[in-house]
């Protein structure tokens, strides 16, 4: 056992104890994988370092297995498809994901995870700090204010950087996450299934760097962003059906009842229906609207069981350091 091991399990037990592995998703990432790994395998010297490579077109598996990482590829495109490569694949007591562009604080994963497992939180996240205008641009700090604002006012107001790439999980979080996403709106995803289990979780800030020399964002602000914005419609659709498709029936029926005040005022008067392909869709909007709130009925229902269930599949995985103790 070499010496820094012997250290680390001196200073907190607990951490040396737990099957750490560090998630890595790259894609021509050449320029700072090699960073990012040894950065990890220094901070967390018991933890297995794992990079999936995306499909990448420069030397990144190369610089990766060179550093000491475990590498594996994902062929199908996008960060959302790693990461659910990664959960299936790997086992371990904690996952530590983050992006291997080397912005973020190795030296920080180790009090996250004391964190988490002090706590008993299946997931810790990251919250980005930095004064560097190049690290952090304004189109994207702006961005992630606003759609973390808005999954805060939906799902729970418990994050303040949802789109954070540097996470601390559970075994139980990440065995009972569905992944569903493609692309690099999987931060919300995750973020929206801890609040929607109810999962007790945790958020520290760390330090947020540029970019090295020759390293580029695969971040687009615009397109990225209105991905974002419509996983977030899908999942209050899916998630809070009630309002969701509730709010929608009064609108049309709202707008059904608008439309009917000129015929409703001309039959008073004249006893006649002058316009009857208006008074047609006026009925036709009303019957819309009134449906949309019975689906929101049903589909609220039908949400209350599968929430139910997916609870019960992350009950029975162990809690976060119950093996430890």
């Amino acid at each position: 056992m070499n010496e820094s091991m012997t250290t680390l399990e001196m200073a907190d037990p607990s951490i040396a104890s737990c099957r750490i592995a560090v998630l890595i998703p790259c894609y021509n990432e050449e320029a700072t994988v090699g960073a990012t790994v040894a950065a990890f395998r220094n901070a967390l010297p018991t933890a297995t370092t794992y990079v999936y490579d995306n499909n990448s077109s420069d030397r990144t598996i190369e610089v990766a297995r060179t550093a000491g990482a475990v590498v594996r590829q994902e062929y199908r495109q996008g960060k959302g498809q790693v990461v659910r490569r990664m959960f299936a694949d790997i086992d371990a007591d904690i996952y530590v994901l983050v992006d291997g562009d080397a912005t973020y604080d190795a030296g920080a994963a180790k009090g996250m995870i004391d964190r988490a497992l002090r706590e008993r939180l299946d997931f810790v996240n990251g919250a980005r700090m930095s004064e560097a205008v190049a690290a952090y641009r304004r189109g994207h700090r702006l961005g992630n204010y606003v759609l973390s604002n808005l999954v805060q006012y939906i799902f729970g107001r418990q994050f303040t950087d949802m789109l954070s790439g540097y996470k601390i999980f559970s075994r139980r979080f990440v065995k009972s996450f569905p992944a569903m996403s493609r692309g690099f709106e999987i931060e919300t995803e995750l973020t929206v299934h801890a609040l929607e289990l109810r999962m007790p979780c945790g958020e520290e800030e760390t330090a947020y760097g540029e970019r090295p020399t020759g390293s580029t964002s695969k971040l687009n602000t615009y397109r990225d962003g209105a991905r974002i914005l419509m996983l977030i419609a899908a999942l209050v659709k899916n998630e809070r059906p009630l309002p969701f498709f509730g709010l929608l029936g009064i609108g049309i029926i709202l707008v059904a009842v608008i439309m009917a005040i000129p015929l409703a005022e001309t039959y008073l008067e004249t006893g006649l229906v002058p316009r009857f392909p208006t008074a047609f869709l006026d009925v036709g909007l009303a019957i819309i609207g009134v449906l949309s709130l019975f689906v929101g009925l049903i589909l609220d229902m039908v949400t209350t069981m599968r929430h139910e269930m997916k609870r019960l599949a992350y009950l029975a995985i162990p809690p976060i350091g119950s093996g430890h103790e």
